[in-house]
């Protein structure tokens, strides 16, 4: 019953999202600013049902509020939407998921070496956008990491990346060469979670193996 409830509310919400997302992010455009929280309540829904993908929504309201408002509606939005999902899952599905996480023998393995690093693995794996959020969302939600350690751990992995969309959406009105120093910092951010994830690994590696 819990499950299928959970279930159908989702897909209704979808629906709506898919029905009626552009209309609402034209809204935004056309000046919803106006009404900050119900424009972060908004972003909530985008990022949760990405029917357009969030970079978009994240430079729209970067265009909109500038760099640092933008950044952080954008931010609210996508850290509450990842928060929902851990819960729906958790709340919903756990029980299924246990059971399946610990079917195959080195699935059983990362996982408990996922639960014993949870914090830093989620943060780190925040850092870098291209890792899809519903699979970060949903495995940890399966797993035994605490919703608290996942939503303060996957809320402060996302600041970069929602600074970047923001700033990118106001750079293309503003300064249009901006970009190009966007992407540098960005790119030699990337290289620091790069040099720092793989000192992090060898760490863990030595704790490991002493």
């Amino acid at each position: 019953m819990k499950k299928s409830i959970v279930f159908f509310s989702y897909v209704i919400i979808a629906v709506l999202m898919y029905l009626y997302g552009e209309a609402l992010l034209n809204w935004i455009r056309q000046g919803g600013t106006e009404y900050m929280l119900v424009t972060a309540l908004l972003s909530t829904f985008f990022a949760l049902f990405p029917i357009i993908p969030y970079p978009i929504i994240g430079g729209v309201l970067g265009a909109a509020y500038g760099p640092a408002a933008g950044s952080l509606v954008t931010w609210v939005g996508s850290s509450l939407a990842s928060i929902l999902m851990f819960a729906f899952v958790r709340y919903g599905y756990q029980d299924w998921g246990k059971q399946w996480l610990h079917k195959y023998k080195s699935l059983s393995k990362l996982t408990k070496l996922f639960e014993s690093n949870a914090f830093m693995t989620i943060f780190l794996s925040r850092l870098i956008p291209f890792i899809p959020s519903i699979i970060v969302n949903i495995y940890s939600a399966l797993s035994r990491v605490s919703f608290l350690r996942y939503s303060v751990a996957s809320s402060l992995g996302k600041i970069p990346s929602m600074i970047l969309f923001a700033t990118v959406g106001n750079a293309i009105v503003t300064d249009p060469k901006g970009l190009l120093l966007v992407a540098f910092f960005y790119g030699l951010f990337l290289l620091v979670v790069y040099i720092g994830f793989t000192f992090f690994n060898r760490m863990t590696l030595k704790e490991k193996q002493a």
